[in-house]
């Protein structure tokens, strides 16, 4: 398996703590064909569990994961609701907990589909346990990269469940997930059949070339010093952003101010966080009526030359503005969804290599121990689902 990352020694990763960071982000492109094996062994047992439900038309399928595990779910429901012709939306198991009574519904079908690294996290439980006694007709296709984690372990004790362990290398041991965001994006991807197995090859071999794309412009990104970056895309690049502008925020202890909104939301207020300190990223689509608007405000952006720099990350030439263009090799007839696998290479080596430029320690950059690798601090409330104010739409 690769674990090398590109321009920068193993000794030197080790020696300031960047090890695992940089192990996981470069293993990808190795782990995916790994993780399409793991799901098409299982294709069988998936398809008597899922087949039932998605026959279903009154049928809810909820996404639900927290903090980067969110962002699965959020990156999945433009396709997934696309190929199922179903009520698919992404609700985070903070939100789901934090009020229960307002996003459980009693007498509607649900699929809640469970995303989670550890499956430690006190939410990642409790959302479980709260659909299991809140909805009549619940079933759970938990998703996580720990079979020893308490997630993992409660499914014998669901009324109708589907367990997926991904392999162990994408149990990151690092702070941030990386390799587990993806790892746990594909594997949904492919049991639900918005991503094809032969589409796994051909992405992460276009991964391996984007490796070396991602850490060079990531090493000319950090030498500008910026203070303030923005992610910007589309649909599901939307909320790719969202997770890039995470990773940026953790492997920096917040030293970097970083934010992320959709093409065309951009212009409505966030825009005036543009100043000579400041980096914006474009995500750019390959569809390509929604890549008509992402160049639109690319070539918006640098005429006005307000950012320090504007940044354009494509698998296409056509259409791109002259300027700082990352062009990938191998993806210019890919989904958007399949592109997000690139795109978001970029953003974690430039998190990664901006965090050491910083003088943190990637794997464990706050060291204050505000953050932790499995949330703490969180108490789970009693809560009943028979109060008056639960919803029973």
């Amino acid at each position: 398996m690769a674990t090398d990352f590109p321009g920068v020694g193993q000794a030197e990763l080790q020696a300031r703590g960047a090890e695992w960071t940089a192990r996981e982000i470069a293993q990808q492109p190795s782990v995916w064909p790994q993780v399409e094996r793991l799901v098409s062994e299982q294709r069988a047992q998936l398809d008597r569990f899922l087949q039932p439900l998605l026959t279903q038309s009154s049928l809810r399928v909820v996404l639900s994961g927290a903090g980067t595990s969110s962002f699965i779910g959020d990156c999945l429901v433009p396709a997934l609701s696309v190929r199922l012709q179903r009520r698919v939306e992404s609700i985070a198991t903070t939100d789901l907990v934090s009020g229960p009574q307002l996003r459980l519904h009693s007498d509607v079908p649900t699929l809640l589909v469970s995303f989670a690294r550890s499956g430690n996290s006190p939410e990642s439980v409790a959302a479980v346990d709260f659909a299991e006694r809140a909805v009549t007709d619940i079933h759970h296709l938990i998703i996580t990269c720990n079979a020893e984690g308490e997630l993992a372990k409660r499914v014998s004790g669901l009324r109708s469940a589907h367990l997926i362990v991904l392999p162990e290398a994408t149990n990151d041991r690092s702070f941030a997930m990386t390799s587990s965001f993806t790892s746990m994006l594909l594997t949904a991807a492919l049991a639900f059949g918005v991503l094809r197995p032969q589409s796994v090859t051909s992405v992460a071999n276009a991964a391996t070339k984007v490796l070396q794309q991602a850490s060079a412009a990531a090493q000319r990104l950090v030498r500008r010093e910026f203070q303030r970056v923005v992610y910007l895309g589309s649909n599901e690049l939307r909320w790719l952003a969202s997770e890039a502008a995470l990773k940026l925020l953790e492997l920096t202890d917040g030293k970097v101010v970083a934010l992320a909104e959709s093409t065309l939301g951009f212009r409505h207020g966030p825009k005036t966080v543009i100043n000579d300190k400041t980096l914006v990223v474009v995500m750019v689509a390959n569809d390509a009526y929604t890549r008509a608007y992402d160049l639109d405000l690319l070539a918006e952006l640098r005429r006005e030359a307000r950012a320090g720099a504007v940044l354009a990350l494509s698998a296409r030439q056509d259409g791109l503005p002259e300027g700082d263009n990352v062009v990938y090799d191998g993806l210019r007839e890919n989904s958007d969804f399949e592109l997000a696998f690139a795109h978001i290479l970029v953003a974690q080596s430039y998190a990664l290599l901006q965090s050491l430029a910083l003088g943190l320690t990637p794997d464990r950059p706050n060291a204050a121990g505000v953050v932790n690798r499995v949330v703490q601090g969180v108490t789970i409330h009693p809560w009943s689902e028979h109060r008056e104010h639960v919803s029973r739409r």
